[in-house]
C-alpha cells in the first residue's frame, strides 16, 4: 500500500501535539480553507507517492520521540492508508495526534475514516476558519477547531474535549508580559 505524502517525516516538532513528535504530512485536501498555512497540500495529485512500509521503518528508527500526528493536507482524505501507520505507531507505543478539517461527528458517519479513530488518541477538528484564527490558542489555528479525546469520545458516544484544553476561553502566557492573554 501506498500513502501520498507533501514532505519526509519531520522530527522534533513541539507545536504538533503535545510533547516532542515526528508530524507525518499528508498530501490531498478537499477543504481549501481560506488562509490554510499549507495550501501546497491541497492537490492530490502533489507531493509524492511513498510506501507503507517506509513509513513503518521511518518510524521504528525515530528516537526522542513522544508520538507522531498526523496532518497536512488532510489526513482522512487518504484513511486506509492512515489506518495502517496510525495502528502501527500505538504498537510501537507512541501516541498518535490526527488533525483534520472533517468534524468528528462526520467522521464517525465514514466506514473508513470512522476506523483511523481506533488508533487515535487525540483528534483536532473542524476546518481552518479564518475570521476564527489566534495565535495564542494550544494546538489549533481557530477558535471553532476542538481538541478532542478520541478514546473517551468513542467510549461516551459523545465528543468529550482534552479537558485541559477544554476552558471556556483558551489561556495563553504572552511571553513577553507576565500577565495572561484572555481570548
Amino acid at each position: 500500500m501506498k500513502i501520498r505524502l507533501a514532505a519526509d517525516l519531520q522530527k522534533d516538532s513541539i507545536v504538533d501535539g503535545e510533547g516532542i513528535r515526528a508530524v507525518l504530512w499528508t498530501q490531498g485536501c478537499p477543504h481549501h480553507c481560506k488562509g490554510c498555512h499549507n495550501p501546497e497540500t491541497w492537490k492530490v495529485d502533489g507531493g509524492m507517492e511513498v510506501d507503507l512500509e517506509d513509513v513503518k521503518l521511518a518510524l521504528r528508527e525515530l528516537e526522542g520521540q513522544d508520538g507522531i500526528t498526523l496532518s497536512g493536507g488532510d489526513p482522512l482524505y487518504q484513511p486506509d492508508a492512515c489506518y495502517e501507520i496510525a495502528k502501527y505507531a500505538k504498537k510501537l507505543g507512541l501516541s498518535v495526534w490526527c488533525y483534520t478539517g472533517y468534524l468528528y461527528e462526520e467522521v464517525l458517519k465514514d466506514e473508513k475514516m470512522r476506523k483511523v479513530l481506533d488508533y487515535v488518541d487525540v483528534l483536532v477538528d473542524g476546518p481552518f476558519l479564518l475570521e476564527e484564527r489566534s495565535l495564542d490558542l494550544y494546538f489549533k489555528g481557530s477558535r471553532n477547531q476542538r481538541v478532542i479525546d478520541v478514546p473517551q469520545s468513542l467510549k461516551e458516544e459523545k465528543v468529550v474535549l482534552v479537558p485541559k484544553y477544554a476552558k471556556e476561553r483558551d489561556v495563553f502566557p504572552h511571553p513577553k508580559r507576565e500577565e495572561h492573554l484572555y481570548i
